[in-house]
Formats: C-alpha cells, sequence, structure tokens
C-alpha cells in the first residue's frame, strides 16, 4: 500500500499535534503549517495526497482561500480536501463545499473519527491509495506481483517505466514536473537529465498504448505530464 502524504494546515498548535500524532499512528507522512501561504508553497514543492485544511486560520490567507488555490491549481486541482471548522451553519457548509473541498468536518470532532474520514473520502476519491492493487481507467497494477495489464492484456514494462507508471497511478489527473518526476521516480540524489523523464515517458506510451489504444498520459506544454484518461 502508497504510504498517504497529508497536508494538515492547522493554527491551534495543541489540536495539530494531536491530530498528527493520530495520523502518524496510521502510517500518515504528515506535513504541517499553521499559515496558508506556507500551505500553498508545501503543495506546490510536493503535492501531497490529501490537505486537512482549518477554515479559520490566521494570516493574509484564510481557509477558504487556499481551498480556492488549491484547486485552481493543476498539480492539486484534484487532490482531496477537507476542511476543518468551527462554523457550523448550513451555509457555511455548503460554501465550504462549493469553494472545492470534498467533505467539511465541525468542531469538536474524534481524531478516531477524522481518520475514519480521511480514509472514507481516500477510498472515493483516491482508490490507488486503498491497496495493492491500482486502477485507472482500464489500467491495472499489481505492486505485490510487478504485473500491469491494460484491458485485460498484459503489459510487459521495464523496471523503470513500472516506477513511472506506478506513480501516476497513485496520482491519477495530477501534472508532473520533469523535476518532480526525477525526485519521485528516481530518488533525491539522482544525476540523470531532467530530458531522460522524455525517453522513458516515451517508452511507457508505446507500452500501454499497444494495438491502437488511447494515448492516456497528457502532456501538459511548460507543465509536464498527467496520468489523464480524459485528456
Amino acid at each position: 500500500m502508497a504510504r498517504v502524504t497529508m497536508l494538515l494546515v492547522e493554527d491551534d498548535a495543541a489540536l495539530a499535534e494531536l491530530l498528527t500524532f493520530h495520523f502518524r499512528r496510521e502510517d500518515f507522512e504528515v506535513v504541517q503549517t499553521a499559515d496558508g501561504e506556507e500551505a500553498l508553497l508545501l503543495a506546490r514543492e510536493r503535492t501531497p495526497d490529501i490537505v486537512l485544511l482549518d477554515w479559520m486560520i490566521e494570516g493574509v490567507i484564510s481557509g477558504l482561500e487556499v481551498c480556492r488555490r488549491l484547486r485552481r491549481a493543476p498539480e492539486t486541482q484534484n487532490v482531496p480536501i477537507i476542511m476543518l471548522t468551527a462554523r457550523g451553519e448550513e451555509e457555511d457548509r455548503v460554501r465550504g463545499l462549493e469553494t472545492g473541498a470534498d467533505d467539511y468536518v465541525t468542531k469538536p470532532f474524534s481524531p478516531r473519527e477524522l481518520v475514519a474520514r480521511v480514509g472514507a473520502v481516500l477510498r472515493r476519491v483516491r482508490p490507488a491509495l486503498a491497496g495493492e492493487a491500482l486502477i485507472y481507467s482500464d489500467i491495472e497494477m499489481d505492486t505485490v506481483g510487478h504485473k500491469v495489464k491494460r484491458g485485460g492484456e498484459t503489459v510487459a514494462l521495464g523496471p523503470t517505466e513500472f516506477r513511472l507508471l506506478k506513480h501516476f497511478l497513485e496520482h491519477p489527473g495530477h501534472v508532473f514536473s520533469r523535476e518532480r518526476l526525477l525526485d519521485s521516480v528516481w530518488g533525491h540524489d539522482s544525476d540523470i537529465e531532467s530530458r531522460t523523464v522524455d525517453v522513458h515517458i516515451r517508452r511507457l506510451r508505446k507500452a500501454i498504448n499497444v494495438g491502437g489504444r488511447s494515448d492516456i498520459i497528457r502532456t501538459v506544454r511548460s507543465a509536464g505530464y498527467a496520468l489523464d484518461a480524459d485528456g
């Protein structure tokens, strides 16, 4: 199972510490900040799998504005967002959901309930993080057996193309630059040139698009690549 990366945006230090403890105990990788501007910067540097966002954070940018900007950015437009707030009125809940939040949790809440809500959102929005089989469109990957099928037919991939496809399947719809792909697939200490990514993308496309199947790896000009069946 892929380890889930969570961006926690909460300015209540005690609550942030409590939530960090509970989610790390569930094997989440938690990145925490109390500031909206820093949250946007952290999300650009490394796309999280899910965002827990306090509506009422202090600072120049409100939690609601952070949600809007995350939804507008190509890298985070498909990342699930759960709003945390003491504002329990129906109008506020609707406003949060209309801004782009996937769920809305009213304070006070129990950490166990929040962990369960996060799990439910991930299963609904990001099923690739819920188990050992990664599935998107007609592509299925067995991460344990290192097997890939498209439309029920076996696809032969080299080790690098397998890791590249696995990364895309774990983050469907996310746009990744060459530099981000180098960091995530090849590792932090890689000396490989960024253009090498293009070579492996071509090899991956050739393998999974055999038989005239549609190309679901989208090239985003001046941005990078994304796994996108609707592109």
